[in-house]
């Protein structure tokens, strides 16, 4: 490799993992949001926590990685323009067309990369998350619950139990408290169970303990019952995708299905590492600058580009699956003319125009 490529791979590459590194810190933020949210309506348990994020991130990836590759290389090269490095490069004969090399040694892992997660890693992270989650939703762990531990529960009041089986279907002996229109309810039992009802709703049944009921603020007005058995509502756990739903199924399944939302999200996947190998090729030309040019102007007109072109996939999608864009059509109509307009700048970046070729 030559020196000059070394010199501009090292450039461009630290340029994109400080850019990678932001965005992955602002983004971890909502997904980190969405995630706690569910673990508090006790739809997850609180050990998945670090397991769904990790999957979360990688179905995220091809959305992420495109713009830190535009901004990250709109970065670099702006850099260039600014310090006059590529007025001494384009002196010793070093145009725009040769900086093809280095940036196609970072661009064609990344678009690899991208397609990876599209096409197959995100896929599987979604059969995976569900799958777990489908697993911990059959055990009362889900719902916060812990042994030798008093839980708040989201629907209002206070559990506790003193022991927990080993697939947490079973429980030792239970006492809840809960207080509702200036009552205090306190429930007790020497074991209980989970059971289902449906495939969402789900209930403690408590067996061989007694209930007391009373007011809150003080008085006479108390309730004692002895019973057999006691049922209990938990959160309901979040709705199950079926497993023919296209954002679960592997893209080579998505390849003989004639749905509609099936050929939808089979080009939700197709156009993320298309859409990044047209960025990166869009970031010379929009780098291009005089040494005096502030350069995060270039930065502003790129991200702005990557906002419409993901807006459009978005809705493109949409379209597809209600059936406004024939399946056809696909999502070729975005990715075809901008990749020919990506290439139509990148190659005519830098050439004189003919009348300034004719005075010289």
């Amino acid at each position: 490799m030559a020196k000059l490529d070394r010199y501009l791979l090292s450039d461009f590459i630290q340029s994109f993992l400080a850019t990678l590194t932001v965005l992955l810190v602002v983004s971890v933020g909502g997904v980190l949001v969405d995630i706690l949210g569910r673990i508090a309506d006790g739809r997850m348990p609180a050990g998945l926590l670090l397991s769904q994020l990790g999957l979360q991130f990688i179905v995220y990836l091809p959305i992420i990685l495109p713009l830190a590759l535009l901004l990250g290389l709109s970065l670099a090269i702006a850099r260039l323009y600014r310090d006059s490095e590529m007025a001494v490069l384009t002196a010793v004969g070093v145009g725009p067309r040769r900086l093809l090399r280095p940036v196609m040694m970072l661009v064609a892992p990344v678009v690899a990369l991208v397609g990876a997660c599209s096409l197959w890693l995100g896929p599987w992270a979604n059969r995976t998350a569900d799958a777990m989650v489908e697993a911990a939703s059959r055990s009362v762990v889900v719902a916060g619950l812990e042994p030798g531990k008093f839980t708040q529960l989201s629907g209002g009041g206070i559990v506790y139990l003193s022991s927990l089986n080993e697939d947490g279907t079973r429980m030792g002996k239970v006492f809840i408290q809960r207080q509702e229109d200036g009552r205090i309810d306190v429930v007790s039992a020497n074991s209980g169970a989970m059971f289902f009802e449906g495939d969402r709703q789900r209930f403690l049944r408590l067996e061989d303990g007694h209930r007391v009921e009373g007011p809150e603020n003080g008085g006479l007005d108390y309730r004692l019952m002895r019973y057999a058995s006691n049922e209990v509502a938990l959160p309901d756990r979040d709705e199950p995708r079926g497993q023919d739903d296209p954002e679960v199924l592997p893209t080579l399944r998505l390849l003989g299905d004639d749905r509609r939302e099936a050929q939808a999200q089979l080009h939700w996947r197709i156009t993320p590492p298309l859409l990044a190998l047209a960025f990166a090729l869009l970031a010379l030309p929009l780098s291009r600058s005089t040494p005096r040019q502030q350069r995060y102007g270039s930065v502003m007109l790129a991200f702005l580009g990557y906002v419409v072109g993901i807006s459009l996939m978005i809705s493109g999608r949409q379209w597809l699956a209600s059936g406004k864009l024939p399946v056809e059509l696909g999502m070729w109509w975005l990715t075809v003319p901008l990749l020919v307009l990506a290439l139509w700048l990148y190659f005519r970046d830098g050439r004189l125009s003919r009348r300034k070729r004719a005075r010289a």
